[in-house]
């Protein structure tokens, strides 16, 4: 009932996480409705993309709560209902074509490929194992040692014919350093193979 509204409301929701991206050397490739797409490595080649992909989705995270935090506080001063905003993120490697596309009068630098339509694939799942941040198996992979790690699941996504691991990206170093953590993992792959197994009381 109120699109000025809607819109204020995106644009402090969309400001945050664009920063997010750009201070962790992202390309914004465009807004589609509530979401930002977004790709590392060009224009300028980035030998650590899949770590600052990996950054910038945990920043934007962390963005994110600390907003949730202050509509929270705004929510009972107006004395109104709360409801957090809740994302998720799909990160995925691979080749892709990039370059200005469109048409004379209007084009975009943009990205295009097999990769991208993974990444976006990716980040539907997050609803449905309930992880806000999800990587193929080369994101994962050249990640793996900065940041805590755990695979998800061994899936073929949409339009692929080939099955992939999946992971969890669930934060950083000192995440993964801590005894937690090695707990949760050591469980997860525990977990994997009863699973895979179909050894369903374990």
């Amino acid at each position: 009932d109120d699109p000025q509204g809607l819109i204020a409301l995106m644009n402090r929701l969309l400001t945050p996480l664009t920063n997010a991206i750009m201070s962790r050397k992202g390309t914004i490739d465009k807004y589609i409705g509530d979401a930002v797409m977004a790709f590392w490595n060009a224009p300028l080649d980035d030998p650590t993309h899949e770590r600052n992909a990996c950054d910038a989705a945990l920043d934007m995270l962390e963005a994110l709560e600390a907003l949730n935090r202050q509509r929270e506080l705004e929510s009972q001063t107006e004395n109104a209902a709360f409801f957090p905003i809740r994302i998720g993120i799909g990160l995925n490697t691979g080749s892709c074509v990039v370059g200005n596309m469109g048409s004379d009068l209007h084009f975009d630098y943009s990205v295009m490929g097999d990769s991208v339509n993974v990444a976006s694939r990716l980040e539907g799942l997050s609803k449905m194992y309930g992880i806000p941040v999800i990587a193929g198996s080369r994101t994962a992979l050249a990640a793996k040692d900065q940041f805590a790690i755990i695979e998800l699941d061994f899936i073929t996504v949409k339009g692929k014919t080939e099955p992939e691991a999946i992971y969890a990206v669930m934060g950083r170093e000192d995440l993964a350093a801590s005894v937690r953590f090695q707990e949760l993992r050591n469980l997860n792959i525990e977990m994997l193979a009863f699973y895979r197994d179909r050894e369903w009381d374990g």
